[in-house]
């Protein structure tokens, strides 16, 4: 299998594993928090305020672990964040006046791919974030879902199916965004035509606090499709009368079956004994 290139190679490519070491080595810089500006590329929106509250507290007592990754700065001596967004937040949050930071050189395609990757590494982005982050590479930077994959990490089919998100109806995507929903229900809805019909299956999934399994059936229901059941063939009265004479002959359980060319004679046995007595008598009669 080749190995892929690029940012994929994950966060350790970009920052140090561990910062115990020398800064001036490391290239590790201590930088006053009010200078750095936030990536106007962040894909991530929402972060929850007890995730929050919990980074806040570790760093007032263990300090900022991982740096962040900021721009070179500006003439003005502003530093531009590239990763780190929630660690920013919870140091302003802790008091901290300065955090540690790498430097790199990036355009601004690299600043939303690191900061794409960061998260994504981490788990922290929900599934729309990612759909769109992934949405801005298609669109500002003209990246294929091939090119985005390998960038990131992830397969293109992954890539394609989370772009489909970003279809889904304003109520649904929100209730993604709030965890009312798993992802595999959303991915259901997104087969129904309009915003309203999504909107009403979404009511229906959460109050009935349907699995994802039965959103898709919900879906199906929907969409008028349903189980279709096997139409019994009408057999003639010839068939029937040779079935029935059969089955006097051998004494047992016989099913004629007819096909588009043919067709088959099921003969039942119910023991071994059964099995030799029909055995013998085909034979013989042979």
């Amino acid at each position: 299998m080749s190995k892929r290139s690029g940012l994929g190679k994950g966060l350790d490519a970009l920052i140090p594993a561990g910062t115990e070491v020398d800064s001036a080595r490391s290239g590790i810089l201590e930088v006053a928090i009010d200078v750095i500006q936030p990536n106007p590329r962040q894909p991530r929106t929402n972060i929850e305020p007890d995730q929050l509250d919990d980074l806040a507290e570790s760093i007032r007592v263990h300090g900022v672990i991982q740096p962040l990754v900021v721009l070179p700065p500006d003439r003005k001596g502003r530093y531009t964040l590239i990763a780190g967004e929630r660690r920013l937040r919870a140091s302003k949050q802790a008091g901290l006046d300065v955090v540690p930071v790498i430097i790199r050189e990036t355009n601004e395609r690299g600043q939303l791919e690191i900061a794409l990757i960061e998260n994504l590494q981490r788990s922290d982005l929900n599934p729309l974030e990612a759909a769109d982050g992934y949405r801005q590479l298609v669109d500002d930077f003209s990246l294929s879902h091939e090119e985005i994959a390998d960038q990131v990490g992830k397969s293109r089919a992954a890539i394609s199916n989370t772009l489909r998100l970003l279809k889904l109806s304003a109520a649904v995507r929100e209730a993604l965004s709030k965890n009312k929903i798993s992802e595999g229900h959303a991915r259901a809805l997104l087969a129904l035509p309009t915003a309203q019909a999504q909107s009403a299956a979404l009511e229906t999934i959460i109050q009935r606090s349907l699995n994802v399994r039965q959103a898709e059936e919900l879906v199906r229901s929907l969409q008028g499709e349903r189980r279709k059941k096997k139409v019994k063939k009408e057999r003639s009265a010839e068939e029937s009368a040779l079935e029935e004479q059969l089955q006097d002959s051998l004494g047992t359980r016989v099913t004629l079956r007819r096909g588009a060319k043919g067709g088959s004679i099921v003969i039942r046995f119910f023991s071994d004994e059964e099995l030799n007595a029909l055995v013998d008598r085909l034979l013989d009669e042979s």
